[in-house]
């Protein structure tokens, strides 16, 4: 069973910065990307940033030259750096992979549980 793991919400003030973590973990065979969204009280969910396997980027306009994206070594974890928060950045977080589990016959997409973001002074 494959499972998304966020870690590293939580309340900060404007101009502050924040780290969310996200594990992929079960019997994973690949993973062909990993990404982040969000969704704030009232809105659609929304892409904030996604990686390839590969490393290559891509980044909301909203958030670019702010946000970063970066994957572990074992590829299976992947890293949004936060900084310059701005209160329009409050949401929930999810962490969203496509990857191929073991015993199925193709890249399917995966949920974390969300992870909430507060940016308020």
């Amino acid at each position: 069973q494959v499972q998304l793991v966020e870690s590293g919400g939580g309340s900060v003030q404007p101009g502050g910065s924040l780290r969310l973590s996200c594990v992929a973990s079960g019997t994973i065979f690949s993973i062909r990307g990993m990404n982040w969204y969000r969704q704030a009280p009232g809105k659609q969910r929304e892409l904030v940033a996604s990686i390839t396997r590969g490393g290559s980027t891509n980044y909301a306009d909203s958030v670019k030259g702010r946000f970063t994206i970066s994957q572990g070594n074992a590829k299976n974890t992947v890293y949004l750096q936060m900084n310059s928060l701005k209160p329009e950045d409050t949401a929930v977080y999810y962490c969203n992979a496509e990857l191929w589990a073991i015993g199925l016959p193709k890249y399917t997409e995966y949920w974390g549980q969300g992870t909430q973001v507060t940016v308020s002074s």
